[in-house]
């Protein structure tokens, strides 16, 4: 009997599922917020295993997934019927071996993956495939044992994977050997090969362990001499916000360092790629949603905008495309529209002139005389540094110190633009705000638009920061960008420190051509 309630996982359209399968039991557990314990999962497993054994001894074929199993009285049984389809529920086919992923139903080393894959699903609710964690990393309680067993049984490479369905049911018994019957005659070792091949764990969809990331807690920063944004670095993040999920995934594919992924742009194949290196060829606009990315590990192969994984970077990446050609038709705009109003102020000065000519001719002709002298009176310019223009000792002059055409440090908008590289303290010493006697410099942006970026401390990743240093950040930030930073530890260590402050010019802020000066602190 099938049932097309909709359950946890929404489901393609006049798709249902069987009320009495595995996946109705999987998906009910899931809308709940819960999942199968080692006991419960190895006491179905364990007599699948064994039942599937004897149908590929006869010499069948067929998909294994959740839904192709039934559940008839607590006991697990493979529908052969349902098994000869292939799956169409994206989480059947994360069950599905890199091999049956052309239509065709596996063999005994094909079932090996699906039933690993099976086990994943049911210990941590989560599906296999690119920026998967690791079983104990989801489920702290569960044993280390597991994920040696999943390691050797999600080898993507057929040819370097066991084929011994008995030997992994004895392994999945021995993970809870009271909630399940020995399996005779088994052979446990033949999940580690045999004369003919050896498994290659190397190749399994399980990731190598992830680093911790450094815990983040409230600091108060120091008092700021050019009265700016100070940050304070919030003790937990919410897991719930969308740039703390996408950072975590983030982390979760660059965990992953094997070169897996394989992009297929313009008939030619580029990679294979890390995940760090792929997203950032995506973040540098070299690959876009639309260009096609393959999996070499589970030989799934689509547009990055249908990556699940991946579609989020590719996003946000076009958003960033279209703001700056946003900025660019507005810069145009405003350039003509410059020199429009430069056009008519020219014409209306020009047409002033003449008709100051004229009426003074009919002055002189009414008169009756004639003056030779002609007095001219010309506009005087006077040229006015706004806000934030560089006032140094009277070095603000031009010619005076500094880089930038004349040595005066470029400008824009009456404000400096600062050059990238600096320590956050040089870039203070550089940027000079003009202030009015009297006056105080207030920051531009709030302390919550900083803390939105600097405080997510997955930058931390990847550069080696033990959990018990302390990080002190200041950040130099204009137009966007950290034009000046500092990163000290306690204890010190200049390479992490280095490759922290390289990740931070990397990160976008709120865009304002002030400085701003944010600090936060992580411990």
């Amino acid at each position: 009997m099938s049932t097309a309630t909709p359950l946890a996982t929404p489901l393609p359209v006049g798709a249902t599922i069987a009320s009495d399968s595995l996946r109705a039991a999987l998906e009910t557990r899931r809308a709940k917020g819960e999942r199968y314990d080692l006991a419960e999962a190895t006491a179905l497993l364990v007599p699948l295993c064994v039942d599937l054994a004897q149908h590929h001894e006869d010499g069948q074929t067929f998909f294994v997934t959740p839904s192709t199993i039934q559940l008839e009285g607590g006991h697990p049984r493979l529908d052969l019927a349902m098994a000869r389809a292939a799956p169409t529920l994206p989480r059947d086919k994360a069950c599905l071996a890199p091999e049956e992923r052309q239509g065709q139903g596996g063999n005994a080393r094909s079932s090996v993956f699906s039933v690993g894959a099976i086990l994943y699903e049911m210990v941590t609710g989560e599906s296999v495939g690119p920026g998967m964690q690791r079983p104990t990393e989801i489920a702290p309680q569960l044993p280390q044992a597991i994920e040696v067993v999943l390691s050797k049984a999600l080898v993507s490479d057929p040819s370097h994977r066991p084929d011994d369905l008995k030997a992994l049911a004895q392994a999945l018994h021995n993970l809870a050997p009271d909630a399940s019957a020995a399996v005779p005659s088994a052979n446990e070792a033949h999940l580690d090969g045999d004369d003919d091949f050896e498994v290659d764990v190397r190749l399994s969809m399980l990731p190598p362990a992830a680093p911790s990331a450094p815990r983040s807690a409230p600091i108060p920063s120091s008092a700021d001499p050019y009265g700016v944004v100070a940050v304070q670095a919030q003790r937990k993040p919410s897991r719930n916000d969308p740039t703390t999920r996408l950072a975590d995934l983030k982390a979760r594919l660059e965990s992953d360092t094997r070169p897996r992924y394989v992009v297929v742009q313009d008939g030619m194949d580029h990679g294979p790629f890390g995940a760090v290196e792929l997203l950032q060829q995506i973040a540098s606009h070299q690959f876009t949603e639309d260009s096609v990315l393959r999996d070499t590990f589970s030989q799934e192969e689509r547009m990055i905008k249908d990556w699940e994984e991946f579609a989020p970077f590719a996003e946000q990446a076009k958003l960033h495309r279209e703001i700056k050609a946003e900025k660019v038709e507005l810069e145009k705009t405003i350039t003509a529209e410059k020199k429009a109003t430069t056009s008519k102020a020219l014409i209306g000065g020009a047409s002033l002139g003449a008709i100051t000519l004229i009426i003074g001719a009919i002055v002189l002709k009414a008169r009756g005389t004639r003056d030779d002298s002609v007095l001219v009176t010309g506009d005087t310019a006077v040229n006015v540094d706004v806000a934030g223009g560089v006032k140094n000792g009277g070095q603000g002059k031009p010619g005076a110190g500094g880089p930038g055409v004349g040595g005066r440090l470029a400008s824009a908008g009456g404000f400096p633009v600062l050059p990238s590289g600096l320590s956050c303290e040089g870039a203070q010493a550089k940027y000079v705000e003009e202030m009015k006697i009297g006056e105080k410099g207030a920051a531009d942006l709030t302390q919550g638009q900083f803390a939105a970026v600097l405080n997510n401390g997955s930058y931390l990743n990847g550069c080696g920061v033990p959990d018990s240093a302390q990080v002190n950040i200041c950040a130099a930030v204009q137009n966007g960008r950290a034009v000046g930073v500092t990163v000290t530890m306690q204890p010190s260590n200049p390479a992490a420190q280095s490759c922290v402050a390289g990740k931070i010019r990397g990160l976008s802020f709120p865009s304002n051509p002030k400085l701003d000066i944010a600090r936060t602190t992580f411990k």
